[in-house]
């Protein structure tokens, strides 16, 4: 059975038992340095941190500078964010095995806004970043770790090559990195993502596409108390639009949509002659992705019948559905004959949210995203890590590379079955 330990096996297991204290002493000390996704300082300072342990697989390891990022600011003006570096690691890029590993190494906690790193009972810890993703980063190369450690005294890494890609940007849509993403998956048979798993040990499985979109409204200012029949209110427009946005909802199963800010306007005795509306979507499938752009846009048309109102659309469906198909649901499947062999039942569960497995599934390769530490309450100041899932996940990450690098595990085989 797949779920049998081999010599292999069982080494990578008692060396990966060994790690549960340096891993939690790494994930510690990278979650007290601040990497809020917009402090560009706080990524740039841990970065050269993650690239220093990165090379302790062996891997040829790059910080590369990713592109600025485009952000609508309140006034609806375009500015040029530039973020922390994306990093990448390549090992044995001519290996007959490939695969892809992401994680991203930026948090939603702005500077100064959750810092405390607190036990709280029932071996968790509280903390920012720990679960969502530092955690998930550590498990990630303590596999490659062992993996390379293991796989020289039983012979068998030298068929198995991988790349990785830290991203400083996921929270906020990996606009900056998911050329790197993309370009990194295509040449992979399978994709291992480090994003926490849940509390109870269960991981994601298809993922719903999500899209932002910024619209900026023009309208005309006047004097609200001597000539308001002058003026043309984009707060207004704004509002309107986001009723008729909110109405959407229910309107077709498992697409979501939310209004997530009304920004304009200035004081109350101007008519004000600019807002930004911004609405995100969430969709199942790709026709059901369509749909969404497509009632939003409709949305808007009638919102513009307004006298004397534009509006400038920026964004879209920027992260593709990830939907189960044949290729995942095999990868699915050998995943869960992995986990028995130490004790795993693992549960699969489908998931709103979306990460950078969407990236990875929309490049054509099938992947598994929840690979990293269990834990629960994520993008709060509630966000906890089980400690020793360290251990377990790393194990667990580690027999998957086993066996995808002898053969138990067929990734050629599986990536076929996404044509």
């Amino acid at each position: 059975m797949l779920s049998d330990l081999n010599a292999a096996d069982h080494a990578a297991l008692d060396h990966v038992a060994t790690r549960q204290d340096a891993m939690l002493e790494r994930v510690l000390g990278w979650a007290r340095i601040n990497t809020g996704s917009w402090n560009a300082d706080g990524l740039r300072r841990l970065a050269p941190d993650i690239a220093d342990a990165l090379r302790e697989t062996g891997a040829a390891v790059e910080t590369v500078d990713a592109p600025p990022i485009e952000k609508i600011n309140a006034k609806g003006e375009t500015d040029a964010f530039h973020t922390g570096p994306v990093l990448r690691a390549v090992q044995r890029p001519d290996a007959p095995i490939q695969i892809v590993l992401t994680g991203h190494y930026d948090t939603v906690f702005p500077p100064k806004t959750f810092t405390d790193i607190t036990e709280i009972g029932n071996g968790k810890l509280n903390g920012p970043g720990l679960a969502d993703m530092k955690g998930g980063i550590t498990v990630m190369i303590e596999a490659l770790k062992t993996f390379e450690s293991v796989g020289e005294a039983h012979g068998q890494k030298d068929r198995l090559g991988y790349t990785v890609i830290l991203t400083p940007d996921e929270e906020t849509g990996n606009f900056a990195s998911d050329s790197f993403l993309r370009e990194a998956a295509a040449q992979a048979h399978v994709g291992l993502t480090f994003e926490p798993a849940m509390e109870d040990g269960a991981l994601a499985g298809a993922r719903k596409g999500s899209g932002i979109w910024d619209i900026v409204f023009r309208g005309r200012s006047a004097h609200a108390g001597r000539e308001p029949e002058k003026g043309r209110s984009a707060v207004w427009a704004a509002c309107e639009m986001a009723l008729k946005v909110e109405a959407l909802m229910g309107v077709r199963d498992g697409v979501v949509f939310n209004v997530g800010s009304v920004d304009g306007g200035a004081a109350v005795n101007i008519v004000p002659d600019n807002a930004v509306l911004r609405v995100g979507s969430r969709a199942p499938d790709p026709d059901a992705a369509e749909w969404a752009e497509a009632q939003i846009m409709a949305a808007l048309e009638q919102t513009l019948q307004r006298d004397g109102i534009t509006a400038h659309v920026h964004g879209g469906f920027y992260r593709p559905p990830k939907p189960r198909n044949a290729a995942q649901d095999r990868l699915i499947g050998e995943v869960r004959e992995t986990a028995k062999g130490i004790g795993l039942d693992l549960v699969f569960k489908d998931t709103g949210g979306v990460c950078e497995g969407n990236n990875v599934f929309a490049a054509g390769t099938p992947n598994i995203d929840t690979l990293g530490v269990r834990g629960g309450r994520i993008h709060s100041a509630e966000e906890f890590m089980v400690v020793d899932s360290l251990s377990e996940r790393a194990g667990l990450t580690t027999l998957i590379l086993n066996r995808l690098a002898d053969g138990r595990m067929d990734g050629p085989a599986i990536k076929r079955l996404m044509s």
